[in-house]
């Protein structure tokens, strides 16, 4: 683990290189991130960079959305997952699904999609199987701006249970 007060040290190559994958393929959360160094804490540069999507543009907030994989889809089963991502859905049990299982989620993400244009995003960390599926469900309901604004929440949580996996107060 690196320790927060030596990310100030870091040139932003440095910088980006260890804290860019804690938001799925998007480095350049990072990268605009560093100029607003030091961060005294975990909690302070999470918000930080929470900040620069949230001041991001909507095209560019789509496209973080987008970065993300559908679960249990068509990487995941071809194996070409982050292994950031791959360790996340194998923890709520995605790597583990009966034919069925599979072929409701595909289902699912195949709606998803359809309806809003990006994929089902979840902290997968905070979810098992059975509570996705309900979650696919429920959010399927929702306008598109809502879902926006719920996968970026759920983006927020993603990063910041890998930042605390990479950075130590």
């Amino acid at each position: 683990m690196i320790p927060v007060a030596r990310l100030d040290s870091f040139s932003r190559d440095e910088f980006v290189r260890a804290v860019g994958p804690v938001f799925e393929h998007s480095p350049w959360i990072a990268g605009t991130t560093w100029a607003r160094r030091p961060f005294a804490s975990v909690d302070q540069l999470h918000s930080a960079l929470c900040e620069t999507v949230l001041n991001a543009s909507r095209e560019e907030q789509l496209a973080l959305i987008r970065a993300h994989p559908d679960l249990a889809g068509r990487a995941a089963l071809a194996g070409e997952l982050t292994a950031a991502s791959a360790g996340e859905q194998a923890r709520a049990g995605l790597d583990r699904l009966s034919p069925e299982e599979i072929a409701r989620f595909q289902t699912n993400n195949t709606a998803y999609l359809e309806k809003f244009g990006f994929p089902f995003v979840i902290c997968a960390r905070l979810n098992k199987k059975d509570a996705i599926l309900n979650g696919f469900a429920a959010r399927l309901q929702h306008s598109r701006e809502q879902e926006i604004k719920t996968a970026l929440e759920e983006i927020f949580k993603i990063a910041e249970l890998r930042l605390r996996d990479l950075i130590a107060d």
